[in-house]
């Protein structure tokens, strides 16, 4: 291998490339912005090359497939986010995107802002900080979830005109709102939002345009709207209905021989979690409906998306962050530990690297470790085959080849 003076090489113990665990670590060649060789970790590196050696485990920069860059997690931070200026949306996004910098997120996908920012953000590609996959303002009913963020749409004709603006401002992907959501007062978390004529035009639009549509569903009555208009993704999946999350195997079925492709957005900082005092009172009516605690949510979760794996479901890793105070950007790592109860490690660390590249349109760019591939690298203290919370521990950082300070 010819050496070039900005060639340098980084070495760890352990490894994982975007779908294994690598035996024996692995050293990583990089220039400049890409990696140029992955070789075993006792690797002769050329001589000359600057080797940077850890005991922890290297793996591909992660990517949050679910994120709010124009909120910063903080309790109404979300609704205040289309009050806010230009100045104020890019000082947020800003600082969102350094906080996922920091914990090893390299790429964000953002299903929902104001004003279609983001956009401006992921075109200009500042260096050091994560990429951007964009959807613009979500599409909402009139004062439906997430109506504060601009993407109210009513009609078929409307629904049909506001997927081909978006496509025409040039976004990545079509969010839709399919049923309501905990943090819109108002809005009917256990049932829909649109007819299903208006959401089968966002589907037919969003694919005339060469985009794929994700849908936002929390309701059970929600998964089975998006199913039948064929939306591409499923947002949250939360199947809830009045008597507490219910599916069916049927319904799993289904959904897997559609392809379509799940998004749990379950993973949360608990030490963040409020009170009950201190919750919007949406959510706080969600859980009164039914007489169930959070961790009696989650463990019914966990029940679902068990049976999620065995039905060959794909799963997509992304935190919905900054939407909440227990979802602060940066934290995509709780997103892989709740997955890893289910999943095993490599399976789990996959949908939140190799194949959540490839759902962001990246498969070919990022996500791995791999010959040609942006030098988007993360290493982790100590052994994630072993701990995967290790996730939460990052020691090094580099997005597309830029070291991000200690």
């Amino acid at each position: 291998m010819e050496q070039t003076a900005s060639m340098h090489a980084i070495r760890a113990a352990h490894a994982f490339d975007g779908e294994r665990f690598l035996q024996g670590g692995a050293t990583v060649l990089v220039e400049g912005d890409r990696i140029i060789g992955v070789e075993p970790g006792g690797f002769e590196v050329p001589e000359g090359v600057e080797l940077t050696s850890y005991d922890g485990t290297l793996l591909p920069g992660l990517v949050d497939a679910h994120v709010h860059l124009v909120s910063d997690g903080e309790m109404g931070s979300l609704e205040r986010a289309g009050t806010l200026d230009d100045d104020g949306l890019d000082a947020m996004i800003e600082g969102s995107l350094r906080a996922q910098a920091a914990a090893g997120v390299t790429t964000v996908r953002d299903l929902g802002d104001v004003g279609f920012r983001t956009l401006a953000w992921r075109d200009r590609a500042e260096p050091g900080l994560p990429r951007i996959v964009a959807a613009g303002p979500p599409l909402t009913t009139p004062g439906g979830h997430c109506h504060y963020l601009g993407g109210e749409v009513e009609g078929v004709a409307g629904m049909r005109a506001a997927v081909a603006a978006h496509a025409a401002r040039g976004v990545d992907v079509i969010k839709v709102m399919a049923s309501g959501g905990m943090l819109t007062l108002g809005s009917d978390v256990f049932g829909v939002q649109f007819t299903a004529e208006e959401l089968r035009a966002a589907v037919d639009a969003a694919h005339d345009a060469g985009l794929r549509l994700l849908a936002h569903a929390h309701s059970l009555a929600g998964i089975e709207h998006a199913l039948a208009a064929g939306a591409d993704g499923i947002e949250h999946f939360s199947c809830l209905t009045e008597n507490g999350p219910s599916w069916s195997e049927d319904l799993l079925a289904r959904v897997a021989e559609a392809g379509v492709v799940v998004g749990p957005t379950h993973g949360q900082l608990l030490d963040r979690l409020p009170t009950l005092e201190q919750l919007p009172p949406a959510i706080v009516a969600v859980f009164e409906k039914f007489g169930m605690r959070p961790d009696e949510m989650r463990a019914r979760r966990m029940e679902v998306f068990t049976r999620v794996r065995a039905h060959g479901i794909p799963v997509c890793s992304g935190l919905d962050a900054g939407a909440a105070p227990p979802k602060p950007h940066g934290a995509l790592w709780s997103a892989v530990d709740w997955l890893a109860d289910a999943y095993p490690v490599d399976e789990a660390l996959a949908t939140a690297t190799s194949f959540a590249a490839e759902q962001c349109g990246l498969g070919a760019e990022t996500g791995r470790l791999r010959a040609s591939y942006a030098a988007d690298l993360l290493v982790v203290d100590g052994d994630l085959s072993r701990d995967v919370k290790r996730l939460s521990q990052p020691v090094a950082v580099w997005v597309r080849g830029l070291a991000q300070p200690s």
